[in-house]
């Protein structure tokens, strides 16, 4: 039985390259694209000898040329921390717009599957709370993080377009906060930000009050779901994320508690568009994938500590 073949782009960073992995272990051939201005080529070394992976280094804002058959494209190339898309708002708003278009025109010409990765930020600073995908978000389109948040609501657009005009089989996955091995230490996002302060017994930054809630997702329950929504026939935007609900005040602790630091508690102002809650509704992957993440954050975080515990 021949392969199926899936192309993925932002192959190389954090949730790719996990993803990466899966596919792999499920028998499928991989290609990976990643330009690496925050993928890393450490998270894929282990796949590189593989006879079914293959590693381009390429920028899908410009045009996507693969050779053969290709099943599946999964697009999830983008800086998608707020560290990364502050410093490269103009390279995130090309990978939403013209790395989508390049990605869609490939799997037109292939005739292939795609996957869009987008985001919870599409949501904003709601004011539905928690969130389902029948929410449109309240999002400041000029504000700084409007670069990482309307490149994504674009992305939708196109994806949906070429669904009802050009027939294409789409998916959309809704990623809510991920977390796990492979984040970089730097990356700007609260668990790794938090992890690095408390191994190094450095103060624990807490913007505002810490009443802001996150909601945080262990990368092998992600990867299951999105793994699940790829299988599936679902071609409108599906949240994948743990509902389970936290103060980011309660994280620092918890993160103390785990990691045994001498770090203390700072407070510092909210950054601008800053969300104030961030919870998904996630009835539409339990009912339409029978998906539900199954790591508890404690033991996730555990996880992940070890993992920085050895990098550092």
């Amino acid at each position: 039985m021949t392969k199926k073949t899936v192309v993925i782009t932002g192959g190389a960073g954090f949730i790719g390259s996990h993803l990466c992995d899966r596919l792999i272990k499920a028998d499928f051939k991989v290609i990976c694209l990643d330009n690496l201005i925050t993928g890393k080529l450490g998270n894929i070394k282990h796949l590189l000898k593989d006879k079914n992976f293959k590693f381009t280094k390429r920028n899908v804002t410009k045009y996507i040329d693969i050779k053969g058959k290709v099943d599946y494209i999964l697009h999830f190339a983008s800086p998608a921390s707020p560290e990364d898309y502050l410093k490269f708002p103009i390279q995130t708003l090309k990978v939403g717009s013209l790395g989508t278009h390049n990605a869609l025109g490939l799997a037109k010409e292939k005739k292939a599957k795609f996957m869009l990765a987008s985001t919870s930020e599409v949501y904003g600073d709601p004011l539905v709370h928690p969130q389902s995908e029948a929410y449109w978000g309240h999002v400041n389109s000029v504000g700084v993080r409007g670069c990482y948040d309307e490149a994504k609501r674009f992305a939708e657009a196109i994806t949906m377009a070429y669904h009802r005009v050009h027939k294409i089989d789409t998916r959309i996955a809704r990623i809510f906060n991920t977390y796990g091995e492979r984040m970089r230490i730097n990356d700007g996002r609260v668990i790794p930000n938090f992890i690095y302060q408390a191994l190094r017994n450095k103060c624990i930054t807490v913007y505002g009050q810490g009443r802001q809630t996150r909601s945080f997702c262990y990368i092998s329950d992600l990867i299951d779901g999105i793994y699940k929504l790829m299988s599936s026939s679902m071609n409108e935007p599906v949240n994948l994320g743990n509902p389970r609900e936290f103060t980011i005040l309660e994280l620092a602790r918890l993160l103390i508690a785990l990691t045994g630091t001498k770090s203390n508690i700072v407070f510092k102002p909210l950054p601008q568009d800053d969300p104030r809650q961030r919870q998904p509704n996630i009835s539409k992957a339990k009912s339409l994938l029978n998906w539900l993440p199954k790591i508890e954050l404690e033991e996730g975080l555990k996880r992940t500590i070890e993992w920085f515990n050895l990098g550092i």
